[in-house]
Parts: C-alpha cells; structure tokens; sequence
C-alpha cells in the first residue's frame, strides 16, 4: 500500500509538479512582459498629454503678449507728442508679438492632431491588443490546470486496482489477529518462572533466642531470613542480573545469599540512599515566602524573586512611556490614530504595576526579617561557639577553602571549621550484625547544630540548635550532610545548619571543600 502511494507521488513529482514548475516561471516572464508595456503605453500617452498642455499654455502666453503689443502701439500712434522713431520701435515690437503668437498657435494645433492621434491608437489599439493578450494567458493558464487535474486522476487510476488489493490484504490481516493467543506468547516469552513466597511464619520473641551451635546452622538460619525478606524483590530485578544469580556454575551457593550479596553491596545500597534523599527533597512542598528552607537558601531565593520582580516592572514601566508617548503623537496628529484607543492598554498596564509593587513590597519584608534573623543568629553562635571552645578548652582549626561555597541547588554554605575531636564508640553488637542486611556506616566526625531543624521530608533528620551529632557521610555538593544520632537514629541535615568537626584520623589526608 505505501509502495502504490509512492508510485502516486513519483508520478505526481515528473508529470505534473515539475510540468507546472516550469510553466509558473513561464506566465511570470509572460505577464511582466505585458504589464511593461502596458506602463510604456501609458507613460506614452501622458507625455504626448503634457506636451498639448505645454503648447497650449505658451500660446494663450503669446496672445496675450500680443495684445499688450498691439495696444501699446495704438496708444503711441494716438500720442501727438510721441515721436516718429518711438512710434515705428512700437509697431514693429506688435508686429513680431503676432508672429510669436501665430507661430504658437501652430505649433498647439500640431500637438493636438498628434495628442489625438496618440490617445485613439492609445485606447482602441495598445491597450486593447496587451489586454487581449493577457487573456489568451490566462485561458492557456487554465487548461494547463485542466490538464493537470486530468493527469493526476489518469495516475491514481492505474493504481487504484492494486491498492484496493491491498486493503482488502490488510483487512484479511487485521481479522487474523487473535489477542488471547498473543498475550499467551507475551506470557510463555517473559514469565520468570519464580514460586510465590510461603506464608510469613510467627516468630516467638516470648522465649529467649538461642544461638545455633554450627557455622552451617547460623548461615541456614541468615539464608531463611534473606529469602523471607527479599524473595518480593526478585520480579524488580534486571533478566541478565537474575539470570546471572540463577546461574548453575555454583550449585552450592544458594539462591537467597546471591541475591543478598547483590541488593546489599554498598554501591547498591548508596545508589538507593541517593535516589530516595533526591525524591524526598524533591516532593517536598514549597511555600511563596520560602520559609521550609534554611535562613541563607531563603534570603537568596528572595533576593532572586524580588529582582525578577523588579525586572517585571521596569518592562511594564518602559510600556507605559511608550503608550504615553504614543498617545501624545496621536493627540497632536489624529490622523495618525486615536488617542482614546491607548487608553485600555495603559489602564492595564497600570493595574499590572500595581500589582507587582504590592508584591514586590510583600517580598521586601520578607527579605529583611531574613536578614535581621541571620544577624541575630550570627552573633549569638559566635558567642556560643567562644563560650563552648573556652569551657572546653578546645580551638577549632579554620579552613579557609569553606568560604563562599554554593551548593548547586542554591544553598549558602558559611565558613567551615575543622576540629580534632574525640572519637565516638561505634555501638554495633554481634545480635545488630546477625539480623541487620545493611551494615552502618563509620562516623568521620561530629558536628554542631547552629539552627534549629524540623526534617518534615522524608531522608532527613530533625535537630535542635547546639545539638551534637555523628556525621557519616559529608556534603557530596547538594547541600546536605548526612547525620547520625543513634543507632536507630540517622539522616540528611543542611550543611549550612551545622558546624563540622572532622576527624582526620579517619579522612586521612582528605581536604573538605
């Protein structure tokens, strides 16, 4: 069917387009040929008109100049106290006059004959023949149209024979398919061939667990748990990776400890962090002035709508002069346009300003109680921080590489400090070992909360201010750092929150950026 459409439009392209193609150029250069000389007529005849205009104006010039002669002459003639010599000067100025005048009048009569002359063969010979010839084009035009119409009805008849077999094919075709046999196929191809999980059985906390004697024992008991707890997961995985678990080259391995060591690699296991942390902070609800964000997120993400804003109203400003503008120019010239037609589109673009000065004032006082809370907080964790490190003893290194850091969804971070610190016990037992699928993740250090925290997302923590806490994983360049309170207890924290006290015995020579 598409090959028959295709032999339609190869048959359409050299018959017909590239026929009409050529034969457009054709008409254009025939049609501005003839409109050339239809402006020549025309141009000829006004010429031939203002050359009659021009004689006949010289010749009631030269009559009239006669006349002024010839008086003049009588007037002289008449005088008895005009001399002979003047009298002679006079009649021979009235007699050259009236040769000027018929000389004139000839030459006006010559021009009429040919102005006539012109304007008939103008109106009943040139324009006529450019008008008749222009007419013959245009009927050539048409049954150049005509006869392509025909062509492309002759060309879509050789083909309508087979193209109905087609469709009759594709009909034949559509009426074979059988869906349940086709989602039998689909079924039989990627069915994974897994059993249901069994019921979930009762465990006993009521009597005291009993360690099993045997190695063997206690792998059996840890391969029963993992295939009780992950045996949902097998349809999520990948058909190479559970083929590659499922694979015979080690019988002895069993299944539920292979798919274990695969969901509970660390790389797994941070990819997974990584993925909840980014949706957590992603669905999390925003508010107009920003206030679930910290203190410096919130005064840039202001600081950035009120210059958005402000942009807003220079443009409606600069529209508003221009109508302003605008509607003088008509008020001085009306027929240029009318004044009053401006009037809705100022009413509208005032209204606009309004309302953008309403909210860029709004934003303003939101702006500056930010500001004067981060003066507030400054001051009183400096005095804090002085306090604590002079009760203690302590002095806290200052790296100089944490100043101005933007994190890129937009978070301030402040200067960061170092500190050697005390080391915190990890409080891991051989019971968490036996029964938790994710080991913990060593603490590189501790921190202080500068700011209060309510962690309302889900991946993150919440803390009170000059709360301490064990850092686990540092700020990977989002603007978060990764927190732990207690064994049960862990999560995300703003970084520009906190104060970190890296341990550099378990960094190593790591720089924090």
């Amino acid at each position: 069917y598409a090959g028959q459409h295709e032999v339609i439009a190869e048959n359409l392209s050299t018959q017909i387009i590239a026929e009409l193609s050529r034969y457009t150029q054709e008409l254009k250069a025939e049609r501005k040929s003839h409109f050339h000389d239809g402006r020549r007529a025309q141009q000829h005849i006004e010429n031939s008109w203002k050359q009659l205009e021009s004689s006949k104006r010289r010749f009631e010039r030269d009559c009239k100049e006669a006349d002024r002669a010839q008086h003049y002459f009588d007037k002289m003639d008449a005088d008895i106290n005009v001399t002979k010599a003047d009298v002679e000067k006079a009649k021979q100025q009235a007699q050259m006059r009236h040769q000027i005048a018929e000389d004139s009048k000839n030459e006006y009569l010559t021009y009429l004959q040919k102005f006539n002359k012109d304007q008939h063969e103008h109106y009943y010979t040139l324009i006529p023949h450019i008008f008749q010839r222009i007419q013959e084009m245009e009927e050539r035009r048409v049954g150049r149209v005509r006869e392509s119409m025909r062509v492309y009805t002759e060309v879509e008849h050789k083909v309508l024979p087979i193209v109905s077999k087609c469709l009759d094919g594709m009909t034949k075709a559509a009426e074979s398919i059988e869906p349940k046999m086709d989602s039998k196929q689909v079924v039989e191809s990627y069915k994974s061939g897994f059993e249901p999980p069994g019921d979930v059985e009762f465990e006993d906390y009521s009597v005291s667990m009993k360690r099993a004697a045997s190695e063997s024992s206690f792998l059996n008991a840890r391969g029963d748990s993992r295939r009780r707890s992950r045996s949902k997961l097998w349809p999520l995985l990948k058909r190479n990776k559970l083929m590659s678990l499922l694979s015979p080259q080690q019988p002895k391995e069993p299944l539920s400890q292979r798919l274990n060591g695969f969901m509970g690699t660390k790389h797994k296991m941070h990819c997974l962090r990584s993925l909840k942390r980014g949706l957590s902070l992603k669905l999390g609800t925003g508010q107009e002035d920003y206030s679930h964000l910290p203190p410096e997120q919130r005064r840039k993400k202001l600081q950035a709508k009120l210059n958005d804003i402000n942009k807003d109203i220079q443009k409606e400003m600069d529209q508003r002069d221009a109508l302003t503008k605008m509607k003088d120019v008509y008020i001085k010239n009306p027929h240029l346009g009318d004044p009053d037609s401006v009037d809705p589109r100022l009413e509208e673009i005032t209204q606009s300003l309004e309302k953008l000065q309403l909210e860029a004032h709004k934003f303003e006082g939101w702006l500056t109680e930010v500001e004067r809370k981060l003066l507030e907080k400054g001051s009183e964790s400096q005095r804090r921080q002085s306090s604590h490190f002079d009760s203690q003893g302590n002095t806290p290194l200052t790296n100089n590489y944490g100043q101005n850091r933007e994190s890129p969804d937009g978070s301030y971070t402040e200067d960061r400090s170092t500190e050697t610190t005390m080391q915190f016990k990890s409080r891991s037992t051989e019971f968490d070992d036996e029964f938790d699928a994710e080991e913990p993740l060593p603490t590189i250090g501790t921190c202080k909360a500068l700011y209060p925290f309510e962690g309302q997302n889900e991946g993150t923590i919440s803390m009170a201010e000059s709360e301490m806490l064990y850092v686990i994983e540092e700020d990977k360049g989002d603007g978060w750092t990764r927190v732990r309170r207690n064994e049960d207890e862990e999560g995300y924290v703003p970084t520009s929150y906190i104060k970190l006290f890296l341990d550099m015995n378990a960094k190593g020579a790591m720089t924090y950026i």
